[in-house]
């Protein structure tokens, strides 16, 4: 019942981390709106798209996540009930799985892709592009933040997944 307890605190502190992505969401959308609003130069104009798309992005991945995680959270009993080696089994799989995705996506990818955005800006004289290499690094920074906690919660999962199926194993 380790095991159980265990998959199931791991899955709800990702919920809980997934809020994140909705609050950061909804912040952007709230900016956006507030450039639309009070935004009287011509810079202040060109963030009200970028603002609102990054903030339908943030929103998509964290309604997502949650939803995936709380279907996750209510299916964990029934498989490790099913069969628990099998399930410390799958989780550990897909644990590596999330984790080299962490290493190639969000830990090479995602600076690449901020470094780039901040030399464009150099480049870049219009208000409309440089607003949107602004707003994607913000965007860019905060998916760092969230899934850099996400990464380390993980990897003390599997790494409670591997001592706690050694029982399982004998």
């Amino acid at each position: 019942m380790d095991i159980l307890k265990t998959a199931t605190d791991w899955a709800k502190a990702e919920v809980f981390s997934t809020a994140f992505f909705i609050v950061f969401g909804f912040a952007f959308v709230l900016a956006s709106i507030g450039f639309w609003q009070l935004g009287k130069t011509d810079m202040a104009k060109a963030y009200i798209i970028p603002t609102l798309v990054a903030g339908a992005m943030l929103l998509t991945i964290g309604f997502g996540l949650f939803f995936t995680n709380i279907s996750r959270i209510s299916s964990f009993a029934a498989d490790y009930n099913t069969d628990a080696s099998a399930f410390v089994e799958a989780e550990i799989v897909r644990v590596d799985k999330a984790i080299n995705e962490y290493k190639t996506i969000v830990f090479k990818a995602i600076p690449i892709i901020i470094a780039v955005c901040a030399l464009l800006i150099i480049f870049m004289n219009s208000p409309v592009w440089r607003a949107s290499m602004i707003t994607t690094i913000a965007m860019l920074v905060v998916i760092l933040l969230i899934d850099g906690t996400a990464r380390d919660r993980i990897e003390v999962y599997k790494a409670e997944l591997i001592s706690l199926e050694m029982p399982l194993n004998k």
